[in-house]
């Protein structure tokens, strides 16, 4: 098992499993990352009407499930807001899981990877249990991202307790355990980390604020959480940062990147690891510089010394990486 660490090559961390190559989610996308050699797959988890975890990118399905497709389900259509946002379509929190195994997935971005539309229909909503199962098979570590956690509270169903328990029913304890639990919120991180010491992932995006902020009506935002002290009060309760690379290198208004900045080497100097996120190889995505050279954009960001990747594509990050010699 790859341990991540300062000292120690970084990790490849497969973005809700090899999604440039299978639609998100799906076993089949986690267990080609893993071939394509991936250390840990990211599930996001979303949580079901009898309070089963699954992956999910939202818990409004429509975009990744044939949901649509299901008469039997159409007048479970409705909209809500989640974190502030006016959501209309069918929602995990009201379906039980037998109810959504029913379902099977579909590409989420066809216009960008039609490619993956052929596996349309082919693969269930995998549980967290299942990508569990399969990462202890094959030996590799699992990044759980908790989607959502105020609002999943406010209904009843929050996520952090079942996480928890599957967790440790499948003998994921300590620091050195192959898990990295995740969240864009700040308050359930800082609870978890007085239920557990497993490692968590503070998410910090290049925009906006956390949402349980918006709820609590702290002002600060993510850009606050990046300078030295937003750092050293996110090393109180976490590990590791997981950061949109945009905060890392940012672009110009011509789609270039700019110089880096120093919040790898901040972020080190805090005690925290850096993980940079989310890597993919089509030119909608990258940089001007690497459009045509997306290994190049993993060479980059590498040097600077992140200590893991996100990736839809797990073999061009490890390209990317063999590039590169580890940090001594």
């Amino acid at each position: 098992m790859t341990r991540t660490g300062q000292n120690t090559a970084p990790i490849i961390i497969a973005h809700r499993g090899a999604s440039g190559y299978r639609p998100e989610h799906t076993l089949a996308a986690y267990e080609l990352a893993i071939d394509l050699g991936a250390d840990y797959i990211e599930p996001d988890l979303v949580i079901t009407k009898d309070g089963v975890l699954v992956a999910r990118h939202e818990n409004e399905i429509s975009q990744t499930t044939d949901i649509a497709t299901h008469r039997e389900f159409a007048h479970r259509r409705t909209t809500k807001i989640i974190d502030g946002e006016v959501k209309n379509g069918w929602f995990t929190e009201d379906f039980t899981l037998a109810e959504l195994k029913t379902l099977k997935a579909k590409e989420r971005i066809p216009q960008v990877r039609s490619h993956n539309t052929v596996y349309d229909g082919l693969w269930e909503i995998p549980t967290l249990s299942e990508i569990i199962d399969l990462a202890q098979r094959k030996d590799v570590g699992i990044y759980p991202e908790t989607k959502h956690p105020s609002y999943f509270q406010s209904v009843g169903l929050a996520l952090e307790t079942p996480l928890l328990a599957i967790l440790s029913a499948n003998n994921y304890q300590g620091t050195q355990a192959p898990v990295y639990i995740q969240s864009f919120e700040v308050s359930n991180l800082q609870y978890l980390s007085t239920k557990t010491v497993l490692p968590l992932v503070q998410l910090l995006n290049d925009s906006g604020q956390p949402y349980d902020f918006v709820i609590s009506g702290d002002a600060r935002t993510y850009a606050d959480l990046t300078t030295a002290s937003g750092l050293a009060e996110i090393a109180e309760y976490a590990q590791v940062i997981g950061v949109n690379k945009n905060l890392l290198i940012n672009k110009d208004s011509r789609g270039k990147l700019r110089s880096p900045t120093s919040l790898v080497n901040d972020a080190h100097a805090a005690g925290l690891l850096v993980h940079a996120w989310t890597f993919r190889n089509e030119d909608f995505f990258l940089a001007t510089d690497f459009q045509g050279n997306p290994a190049g954009e993993y060479e980059l960001f590498f040097s600077l010394g992140v200590d893991g990747v996100f990736s839809d594509f797990p073999d061009t990050a490890r390209m990317g990486k063999s590039h590169q010699s580890p940090i001594t």
